[in-house]
């Protein structure tokens, strides 16, 4: 480690993330770094390109429904980019979002860890989100084309489909165990490297939300990953598992799927509502409002999301017993949501407010979350449910709270870490237009989809009725203005890397918790000392540092 310290003011200092090399140069000391830093940077740099091709799909099949009729595809074509865009934006943007980029890079610091417990499974998660990544984006240039199933990959048609089916199914298990291997080590590092006095009750809430949703990815993953292998032994050897041909149940499959789809909600919004969490108090200047009521909210999420799978399948044939019971459980979970939106109000309530950028994203993320979130429970409730149900007003439900949820949640994580990540600025009035265009886009691109479902269109329709022409017309140009939002945002940031102003302190928000306790860049191993926590992460006071001491 001598051989790799630099000179600062005359002294010699462990070198930052971004200078230390190990064993090897250039793209080959990232590509096989063990250090969560730089682990969390390969996510963040393979997860944006991924994001930008479902995007662009996106964008096609937003023109394709601009107008009645054909416009620039054949509906198998249509098919085929609508299901490779969902398990783009699922499996490969919104699920790994947070835990796997800022978690990875943050989780340890904010426990005072230097590392994660298992540094070479880190590595090889991100190999297996890349491969898989790769694996799915490659299966439309194989003949027979991508699968065209949508995400969901619901069956008999599944098991029926001439397209490339059994590759994206690979590709999705592959995205599943890195997701678990992501969640054994979070649970681990959180358990067996805290540091000395960091007691249960001194984590910091996006501790928490990382911890919750670690549970989830390796208590529920294992379901989804052993029901697409076994429809993937269906369609080798048609051993009539789920095709009703064969003697099999579709319907169970649909048990299978959702046992784990639904918790995976909560794999996406957990950790953008730790990072929520982590913003309110630094921009409101106050101490976070009700810290064991989040940390416990959080808990309960995790564990009320994963009873309710079965509110997808209240049309599929169900007892009135079973409906009851889950549409029950489906108000219960709002719960524990409806508590953290209470707690993040009452933490800016009479609070100095600064609106800084990363502020404005996390305002935005409750704004959509909560309409998100109501939405669905009229999804809950079971009469309404058989009106909307398959409609795009489960569309609309689904893009509030995914993306206008966890999309705009790891924005805001973007913009509140990336100072610290880079020790560069990035500018912020620019920062600011590029939320506006967003918001503006995201509300123009999605509301209208609540009015056209609650009306009776069909969600995954290559073509409609002329009545809704003028809802996929706004729609189409709600998806304009939220890509030139994005183009804004990740111009700046990009730019940024580069050009932006390079930074000197530690602390530019003013926060208290550890990550802005080391230096910017954060060093090789984090702590030259690993600390000991006297004080809980929120107990905010103005002009005074936190009371750390150094074990020697």
């Amino acid at each position: 480690m001598a051989s790799d310290a630099i000179a600062v003011n005359g002294n010699e200092k462990e070198p930052s993330y971004l200078e230390y090399t190990g064993k090897g140069r250039g793209l080959k000391s990232w590509i096989t770094s063990t250090d969560h830093k730089r682990i969390g940077i390969l996510y963040l740099c393979s997860l944006l390109l991924f994001f930008a091709v479902g995007v662009v799909f996106g964008f096609l099949m937003r023109l394709e429904l601009i107008a009645p009729g054909r416009t620039i595809m054949d509906p198998q074509t249509y098919n085929q980019i609508f299901t490779l865009h969902g398990v783009i934006m699922i499996f490969l943007f919104v699920i790994p979002g947070i835990p796997a980029v800022f978690g990875n890079f943050f989780l340890p610091i904010l426990i005072g860890a230097k590392d994660v417990a298992f540094p070479r499974i880190n590595l090889l998660s991100w190999y297996l989100f890349v491969s898989g990544g790769l694996l799915a984006i490659l299966s439309i240039t194989l003949p027979g084309g991508s699968a065209d199933t949508g995400w969901t990959f619901y069956v008999p048609y599944s098991v029926r489909s001439g397209t490339n089916v059994t590759y994206t199914l690979f590709a999705a298990f592959m995205l599943g165990f890195s997701s678990i291997l992501t969640g054994l080590n979070f649970v681990t590092t959180v358990h067996r490297m805290r540091a000395p006095g960091m007691s249960w009750f001194k984590m910091p809430l996006s501790i928490w939300s990382l911890y919750a949703t670690a549970w989830v990815q390796v208590l529920a993953t294992p379901i989804i990953g052993i029901t697409l292998l076994l429809v993937a032994v269906e369609r080798w050897f048609g051993v009539g598992l789920f095709d009703p041909a064969l003697g099999g149940d579709p319907v169970l499959y649909q048990h299978l799927f959702w046992i784990y789809s639904h918790p995976a909600v909560y794999i996406m919004i957990l950790p953008a509502m730790g990072v929520v969490s982590e913003i309110i108090p630094v921009f409101a200047r106050r101490t976070i409002f009700g810290y064991k009521f989040i940390a416990f909210s959080s808990i309960g999420i995790a564990l009320f999301g994963s009873l309710v799978w079965a509110h997808h399948m209240f049309t599929a044939g169900m007892s009135d017993t079973g409906q009851f019971v889950f549409s029950i459980l489906t108000f219960l979970v709002a719960i524990p949501s409806a508590i953290k939106v209470f707690n993040w109000t009452a933490t800016l309530y009479k609070g100095s407010i600064e609106l800084g950028p990363p502020l404005y994203y996390a305002l935005g993320f409750i704004f959509l979350f909560s309409i998100g979130g109501l939405t669905g429970l009229f999804q809950g409730t079971l009469a309404v449910d058989i009106q909307v149900h398959d409609t795009s007003f489960v569309v609309a439900h689904f893009h509030y709270v995914m993306f206008g949820g966890t999309g705009f949640g790891i924005f805001a994580a973007m913009h509140y870490w990336f100072p610290k990540m880079f020790a560069r600025m990035y500018n912020q009035k620019a920062a600011k237009v590029a939320f506006w265009f967003l918001f503006v886009g995201f509300n123009t691109l999605y509301f209208p989809m609540f009015i056209m479902g609650w009306l009776g269109m069909p969600r995954r329709y290559y073509d409609y009725l002329p009545e809704f022409h003028i809802y996929h017309f706004i729609s189409t140009i709600g998806s304009w203005i939220l890509i030139t939002g994005l183009i804004i945002m990740f111009t700046n940031l990009i730019r940024s890397l580069r050009k932006g102003k390079i930074l000197t302190e530690q602390n530019i928000w003013g926060g208290e918790t550890l990550e802005w306790r080391v230096p910017t860049p954060p060093p090789h191993e984090n702590f030259e000392h690993i600390p000991t926590i006297t004080e809980g992460p929120y107990e905010y006071k103005q002009n005074e540092e936190p009371q750390l001491e150094e074990v020697k």
